[in-house]
C-alpha cells in the first residue's frame, strides 16, 4: 500500500518492498550532468531494457542506438517471466516494456518510478485513447482498466484518472488482440458477426487449441470464451469476484482435464511454432505472430468477435533503481520511441503507436490506409522482417483503427482478485 508522503527510498516491511514519491521530489532529478568532466560527457551510456519479444526487436534496437547514441541491451522474455523479473529485482534493468496490466502490480512493489510529462518531447502529440481510454467520444471504453485509470499519480500516491503531471508509463505501442485460426482448418467468420471467442471452446477444436500463458491476458481470453458459450456469467468481466474466478475455472479445468488445450504459450515466437507445425489450429495470438505466420504462406485470420477484443496498451516504465545518467538515457530513449520511425516500423506488424500522425509521413499512402484506414491494400505490403505479410486486395480485419479500439470488450487488467487470480490460473495449469 503506497504512502501519501514519501522519499526516493524504497523501503523493506513485512517482506515487501513499496516505493513512493511525492509530487514535488521529481524535479531535482537531471542535475547531474553539467559539470562532469568532458570525458564521461563522451562515454555511451548503457541502458538495460527488460521486455517482451513484440518490442525489444533487433532492428529496433539498432536503429535507436544509432539515433541517440547509447547502448542497448535488450533483456526479451514470455510476458509472465518479465512481470515477475521485474516485481523483485528493479536493479536488474533500467526500462521495463509490456502490457498495462502490469503497471498496478508494479507500482505497488516499487520496483517503477514516476515519468515526468515535462520530459516527455511529444506528450501533448499523444491522443486520446491512453488519456481519456476512448479513441473517440462514441466508443465502448471496455471494463478492466483502460490506460487512462493507470496513467497518473495522484496526490496521495495512488494511481487514478485524474491528470497529473506525473505518470506511471510512457503511452506507446497498443492494439487489440483475440485469437488466430488457420482457415485450412476452421472455415472463414464474418468479423464483428460469427467470429466469437467461445470458438476456443468448442468441441470439435479439442486438441488444437493454444492459450497464452499469462494470468492476466490469457485469463481474459478463456473467461470471454466461456462466457460466450454460455458457461459461465459474470456481472463486470474486469472485475472478477472470488467466486467469478471459482466458477470459471471449475469449467477450464475440466476441459483441460479433457484434454482440449494442446498447449499454453510464453513468447510469441512460440506461438508462432505452435500454428506453424500445425499443433494447433486456433490459439490466443498477438498480431505480429499472424503476421509473420502470413509472411510464411500460412492462411491465418486474426478474429474480430463479435463480442469486442481484449484490448491492452503497451507500457514503457522507468525503474525505480534508476538514476543519472541513465535516466538522461531513458527519456532520451521514451523520446525516441514517439519520433516516427519507431511508430512506422510497429505498425508494418499490425501495431499503433500513440501518436501516429508523426509516424504517418514515414508510412507510404498504401501502409497507412491498410493498417490505420482500414482499407483494401493496393499491393503487397511486407513486415518488418522484410516479407510479403499483407496481399493485395487484402482488408484488415476488424478495420480502421477508430473502429478497432471502439469495440473493446475488456482491457488486460490486474483486479483486486489479482493474487488469487494467479493461484488458480497455476492450479488450472497444473492440473
Amino acid at each position: 500500500m503506497r504512502k501519501s508522503k514519501v522519499s526516493d527510498h524504497t523501503l523493506n516491511t513485512d517482506g515487501r518492498r513499496t516505493f513512493i514519491k511525492t509530487l514535488g521530489s521529481v524535479i531535482a532529478t537531471g542535475a547531474l550532468g553539467s559539470t562532469a568532466p568532458y570525458v564521461f560527457a563522451r562515454q555511451k551510456t548503457r541502458l538495460r531494457i527488460l521486455g517482451t519479444h513484440v518490442t525489444l526487436q533487433e532492428q529496433l534496437r539498432q536503429q535507436a542506438m544509432q539515433d541517440i547514441g547509447i547502448d542497448l541491451v535488450f533483456e526479451p522474455r514470455g510476458s509472465a517471466a518479465v512481470l515477475q523479473k521485474a516485481s523483485v529485482s528493479p536493479s536488474s534493468f533500467d526500462l521495463y516494456e509490456q502490457w498495462s496490466n502490469s503497471i498496478r502490480p508494479l507500482w505497488a512493489s516499487g520496483s517503477i518510478q514516476a515519468i515526468e510529462k515535462k520530459r516527455l518531447t511529444y506528450w501533448d502529440e499523444i491522443n486520446p485513447l491512453s488519456k481519456t481510454g476512448k479513441i473517440s467520444p462514441d466508443a465502448k471504453i471496455g471494463a478492466g482498466d483502460a490506460p487512462n485509470k493507470i496513467l497518473n499519480i495522484q496526490a496521495d500516491g495512488t494511481l487514478g484518472s485524474n491528470p497529473t503531471e506525473l505518470i506511471s508509463f510512457l503511452p506507446y505501442v497498443h492494439n487489440v488482440d483475440s485469437f488466430g485460426y488457420n482457415t485450412f482448418f476452421i472455415p472463414k467468420g464474418i468479423p464483428y458477426e460469427t467470429e466469437s471467442w467461445g470458438w476456443l471452446l468448442q468441441p470439435q477444436h479439442r486438441g488444437k487449441v493454444a492459450i497464452v500463458n499469462d494470468p492476466t491476458i490469457g485469463l481474459f481470453d478463456l473467461a470471454l470464451a466461456a462466457q460466450a458459450q454460455n458457461l459461465v456469467r459474470f456481472d463486470d468481466i474486469g472485475n472478477l469476484s472470488k467466486v467469478d474466478l471459482d466458477n470459471l475455472f471449475k469449467v477450464l479445468i475440466d476441459f483441460k482435464q479433457q484434454k482440449h488445450f494442446s498447449g499454453f504459450w510464453n513468447s510469441v515466437p512460440e506461438s508462432v511454432d505452435f500454428m506453424r507445425t500445425q499443433r494447433v489450429s486456433i490459439e490466443s495470438m498477438f498480431s505480429p505472430a499472424v503476421a509473420t505466420l502470413n509472411g510464411q504462406g500460412l492462411p491465418v485470420t486474426f478474429a474480430a468477435p463479435k463480442e469486442g477484443y481484449r484490448g491492452w496498451h503497451g507500457v514503457m516504465c522507468l525503474s525505480s533503481a534508476t538514476e543519472g545518467k541513465q535516466k538522461d538515457a531513458a527519456y532520451d530513449y521514451m523520446n525516441w520511441w514517439l519520433s516516427g520511425w519507431p511508430g512506422a516500423f510497429i505498425a508494418r506488424q499490425g501495431y499503433y503507436i500513440s501518436n501516429p500522425q508523426r509516424s504517418r509521413k514515414l508510412l507510404s499512402t498504401n501502409e497507412w490506409d491498410y493498417w490505420y484506414e482500414g482499407k483494401e491494400a493496393q499491393q503487397n505490403l511486407v513486415g518488418t522482417d522484410g516479407k510479403i505479410s499483407v496481399l493485395k486486395g487484402e482488408v484488415r480485419t476488424g478495420g480502421s483503427y477508430t473502429k478497432r479500439f471502439s469495440n473493446v470488450a475488456v482491457w488486460n487488467t490486474a483486479m483486486p482478485t489479482y493474487d488469487y487470480s494467479l493461484q488458480k490460473w497455476y492450479e488450472f495449469i497444473s492440473s
